[in-house]
């Protein structure tokens, strides 16, 4: 009976001890699945900016499969709230979030000193630390393509363009918009109508009609809806977007759009923070990388233009043409970059793309917004 008895104790106890190997194995199955976040300024199906975004993280998520959990937080304003949604995103056990919006900037390095072991990634920042990475693109150069597409479309020689913030990244997407423009037609002028905010429907539409009773017959933008491109539509008026191909808004009055493929980046970054080979630094991703390009063309663009768009893309991506050489005058007329000197994205001073603070001429409107 003690022997039984014994036999019967042992079995229930290696059966508790199974029971409890089978909870651990079932714990770290449950956390092998890497954590990653990203936070965008307006909603994920923005039909923009944040939908691109949103559009490379799912290119993370199917690339990776079981691999990796990815969420997102939406409509998140540039200011303190972005430090709380920060911290639930840690307490929710993401190791590696993304930022991406230029608002967001001074909390992400704020939480990066607080959490050394968590890996952030900075959208159009400039702030790299030991544990925050900075990333972007050459947004202006598929810009400036658009640009061209805007310059061609235009019969009154005056293009509307819809702006959010005067910041530096916004003033060279502007000037390069411009400088499509006025390559395919030196008479082209672009007016600018600042909205003060990134994503705001009403906004967008307002100055796309403030625009337009200004005499312009061509819209573009900078922000992140489509609201300026509905308008445009109603009034028969051609529409270069940006950031998504937003065609479907405005099907007879669009243009084009210069694009970005996020997920270019964040699939590779999110697999080596996985396998453990993530290193800080700065990305500056290029047509030539497939990061950026400009979106299929509407009916309304020619094959001349399309011929003389390819033409400059095919230039752009060899390194025989750079839209941001000089000499590039102010709207004063003064000379800002001297014949044969390009900008360059960092560096400091005049020369710089990341510190631009001043318009070229041919646009109408402030640089301070």
């Amino acid at each position: 009976m003690r022997r039984r008895g014994a036999v019967l104790a042992l079995a229930a106890g290696l059966a508790g001890v199974a029971l409890v190997l089978a909870a651990s194995v079932s714990a770290r199955s449950d956390q092998e699945a890497f954590k990653a976040a990203w936070i965008y300024v307006g909603p994920h199906n923005d039909g923009g900016w944040s939908q691109a975004h949103d559009k490379g993280r799912l290119a993370v998520q199917k690339a990776l499969g079981s691999k990796v959990k990815t969420t997102y937080k939406e409509n998140v304003p540039e200011g303190p709230q972005v430090a709380q949604v920060i911290e639930s995103l840690i307490r929710d056990g993401n190791e590696m979030i993304f930022a991406t919006s230029f608002g967001f900037q001074s909390a992400m390095v704020a939480a990066a000193k607080k959490h050394p072991d968590v890996k952030f990634e900075m959208a159009t920042g400039t702030a790299v630390s030991k544990n925050m990475a900075e990333y972007f693109g050459a947004g202006e150069d598929s810009i400036y393509l658009s640009g061209m597409a805007a310059g061609a479309a235009t019969k009154k020689n005056l293009i509307g363009y819809v702006v959010p913030f005067a910041i530096p990244e916004v003033i060279r997407h502007a000037n390069a918009f411009a400088l499509g423009a006025q390559a395919v037609n030196p008479k082209a002028k672009v007016r600018l109508v600042w909205t003060n905010s990134w994503f705001d429907l009403k906004k967008e539409r307002q100055a796309a009609e403030s625009l337009v009773a200004a005499g312009a017959d061509v819209i573009g933008q900078n922000v992140d809806s489509p609201s300026a491109g509905q308008y445009a539509e109603s009034k028969g008026i051609p529409w270069v977007g940006y950031d998504s191909d937003a065609r479907k808004f405005a099907p007879k009055q669009w243009l084009t759009a210069a694009i970005y493929d996020w997920g270019v980046y964040y699939v590779p970054r999110v697999k080596a923070a996985i396998n453990g080979t993530w290193k800080t630094g700065f990305y500056y991703g290029s047509i030539k990388d497939g990061f950026t390009d400009i979106a299929p063309y509407g009916p309304k663009v020619t094959a001349k233009t399309k011929a003389a768009i390819a033409a400059k893309r095919s230039a752009l991506i060899k390194g025989k043409f750079y839209e941001f050489t000089g000499p590039l005058y102010d709207q004063k007329g003064k000379l800002r970059v001297k014949p044969g000197v390009k900008m360059q994205v960092l560096k400091g001073g005049t020369n710089s793309l990341y510190g631009m603070n001043w318009l070229v001429k041919g646009i109408i409107g402030s640089a301070k917004g």
